[in-house]
């Protein structure tokens, strides 16, 4: 596949940025200040990434504002307000895809009754069910299964092995990375009679002499709805409701081997990253940030705006605008001198057997 070129003066206009130099050089490629050849484009965000530009062969580089371009012996310059947001305009502008081919290929199997929009590819292997609906301009990658009444807005774009299972709702150019499955049933069992997990939640222990039951499922009359503008990575899972759908609003973005769970309301903007896990019937606001394997709780609250640092478990419900941290998650100052003291702890029970000591050898000399 060849590579897409554009002109500096291109690039700065298309991000919003201020050119030097000579702004016709093209560039096709970016890379790492010391590894850049000529005609690629030097990703050197800051001063510290000064000294690696003498290391590569660069001639054209995305630098910081005030950077000094010419005596850092570059032919030309982009310089953005914000340079670490500028890379998702370059980034944008200089990908060279998938490779995917265009059209339907003869190996899709693709139902009858289902409705594909204008300009929608279709690779080998991918499964097309009954009713499905895929909106216009839509790229559906190699082994895709897109399942019965399933929905997806225009722009969407489905790299292999992406599941969607059958009633789920997509919006607008949705994004999803291989092996992402959505539309599975939520993992719901129920017993006969009550519990020892319901007995032991209930009481914070006590198992008040439950036998043991066999599990019986409960079906997942619910599916998934998805917002515009949602990504979602590598293996994560999204389980339809039991009676209502799944949510996720708008722009959120979720990471690889996430799991939300069924139920789960999460709103707009929201950031979830790898290995977080979601139990069922969580409701998560908007602008909330989950790190790296963080754990949620089932049938609790997150609030607008909460960050929760990588590792965190949540048990209770946590108010907006709140950072927390730890196991269990609590407010992250409080978390931190909590783990400050528990640092000191070996020297203070030293001090309290040196004291000890020396109380026990006063008393025995009286």
């Amino acid at each position: 596949m060849t590579s897409k070129s554009h002109s500096v003066a291109e690039i700065a206009t298309a991000l919003g940025a201020t050119a030097h130099g000579d702004t016709t050089l093209r560039i096709a490629r970016a890379a790492e200040p010391q590894t850049a050849r000529a005609g690629d484009l030097a990703i050197a965000t800051s001063q510290r990434y000064a000294d690696a530009l003498s290391a590569g062969q660069a001639q054209v580089g995305l630098l910081w504002d005030g950077a000094d371009w010419q005596a850092l012996g570059l032919k030309a310059a982009i310089i953005p307000n914000r340079p670490r947001y500028a890379m998702s305009g370059v980034t944008r502008l200089l990908d060279p895809g998938q490779g995917f081919g265009t059209g339907i290929h003869p190996a899709a199997i693709i139902d009858p009754s289902a409705e594909l929009g204008e300009g929608v590819h279709i690779g080998p292997f991918t499964v097309i069910g009954p009713g499905a609906r895929i909106g216009a301009g839509s790229i559906i990658g190699p082994q895709c299964f897109i399942g019965w009444n399933a929905t997806l807005g225009p722009g969407a774009f489905l790299r292999e092995g992406v599941s969607i299972g059958a009633r789920v709702s997509i919006g607008a150019r949705f994004i999803a990375q291989p092996g992402a499955r959505i539309g599975g049933d939520g993992f719901s069992f129920v017993t006969p009679e009550r519990s020892a997990v319901e007995a032991t939640r209930s009481t914070l222990g006590d198992r008040q002499d439950a036998a043991g039951q066999s599990w019986t499922r409960i079906h997942s009359l619910g599916a998934v709805t998805l917002g515009d503008d949602i990504e979602i990575g590598m293996n994560a899972v999204i389980d339809c409701g039991t009676i209502r759908d799944t949510v996720v609003g708008d722009r959120t973005k979720i990471d690889n081997l996430v799991h939300i769970g069924h139920n789960c309301t999460i709103g707009t903007d929201c950031l979830i990253c790898g290995c977080v896990g979601i139990a069922g019937s969580v409701d998560i606001g908007n602008f909330v940030v989950l790190g790296g394997q963080v754990g949620v709780s089932d049938n609790i609250f997150i609030g607008d705006g909460v960050i929760a640092g990588g590792g965190s478990k949540l048990m209770s419900n946590v108010p907006a605008g709140r950072s927390v941290l730890g196991y269990p998650a609590v407010k992250m100052d409080t978390h931190i001198e909590t783990y400050k003291a528990s640092r000191r702890l070996p020297r203070l029970m030293r001090d309290i057997a040196a004291l000890q000591k020396a109380v026990f050898k006063s008393g025995a000399s009286d």
